[in-house]
């Protein structure tokens, strides 16, 4: 994984999207076949806009392995469908204590900050999250945004 991750962060990989589809998808192996199977109910639940559904499977995966970052990345995503920041916020937590180097959890820390109208944090972690993707373009377009705001330009 560590050589992944360094290639994803070179500014220059011209593979970075095979080589980020091989983290994220090795992110969401949980090595148990009913984990697994739970994990993809959660995620099919939140590709349709079934944020509650989505809950229920990733809180059960997370009843069933605590230490698996990405049921707590799919719930705090699932909680942020619902409106329910101040649990997403809780997740993308447990997210990056599991997972320092979870990009996507540092890019959705950092939407929930700007829409909380704390700016400077919310750069701060989409920054984070540039430095281990740097091939974001929505957290790219995200900072030139909250660098031109912080510089007293309109938008």
């Amino acid at each position: 994984m560590t050589v992944l991750l360094q290639q994803l962060a070179d500014p220059d990989e011209e593979g970075w999207m095979r080589v980020e589809r091989q983290v994220l998808r090795a992110w969401s192996q949980s090595g148990s076949a009913t984990i697994d199977y739970l994990f993809q109910r959660g995620q099919t639940a939140l590709q349709a806009g079934q944020a509650d559904e989505a809950i229920d499977h990733f809180s059960a995966v997370i009843d069933y392995d605590p230490e698996f970052a990405e049921a707590w990345n799919g719930r705090a995503t699932a909680y942020f469908l619902a409106n329910r920041m101040g649990q997403s916020l809780a997740d993308i937590e447990q997210v990056l204590r599991l997972n320092p180097h979870h990009f996507g959890a540092l890019a959705g820390l950092a939407m929930i900050l700007e829409s909380l109208e704390r700016p400077e944090d919310a750069l701060a972690a989409y920054e984070a999250s540039l430095a281990i993707n740097p091939h974001q373009q929505n957290v790219i377009d995200a900072v030139a945004r909250l660098a031109l705001a912080s510089a007293g330009q309109a938008l």
